[in-house]
């Protein structure tokens, strides 16, 4: 992924630094991220976007395209949020095309401290316990066993109202960090 960010910043004929001060991220950060010291969060990614826009995608691109992705636990990608958020790891290969996340909610968790949007349709599948889904103005308590497919573009965040863990797989597509 580290390589992708710095094609994607040396294209566009920034410095770390000036990324930096274009995303608030800062270049220390935007450095261990290149060099693959350290994976980009989904805060680190959103703030990307808004720089380099669906090229952001391509930092999940593989090489070669794969004609099968096996997926085992404790060998996928973690996308790390801060303590109190949902913790997802990915499920599908870097292609642009799909992605499925494997996500965690702990009882009073959420997916963000407010709704975010971006241009896909995404589905959530409650696994395990009940996923409060907000989409816009909306409420939709998702029970195990139940999916909800939604327009991303509306602004939308999962909650654990619950007192016991909720687990839930979320397809987007296209891809947007």
């Amino acid at each position: 992924m580290g390589d992708q960010l710095r094609t994607l910043r040396t294209e566009a004929g920034l410095s770390l630094r000036d990324l930096a001060a274009q995303t608030g991220l800062s270049a220390t950060l935007l450095s261990q991220v290149e060099r693959g010291l350290r994976e980009p969060s989904l805060k680190t990614l959103r703030a990307l976007s808004t720089v380099f826009g669906p090229s952001t995608a391509s930092m999940f691109r593989s090489q070669a395209p794969l004609a099968a992705h096996h997926s085992r636990p404790h060998e996928r990608p973690r996308l790390l949020m801060p303590k109190g958020l949902v913790q997802y790891e990915r499920l599908t290969p870097s292609n642009g095309q799909l992605e499925v996340l494997l996500g965690t909610l702990g009882p009073g968790q959420s997916s963000s401290d407010e709704g975010w949007s971006h241009a896909a349709v995404e589905c959530a599948y409650v696994i395990t316990g009940t996923v409060t889904v907000h989409v816009a103005d909306q409420r939709y308590d998702v029970q195990a066993g139940e999916a909800l497919t939604f327009d991303a573009t509306r602004p939308h965040r999962y909650t654990n109202n619950t007192d016991e863990p909720a687990t839930y797989l979320t397809s987007v597509t296209p891809p947007t960090p």
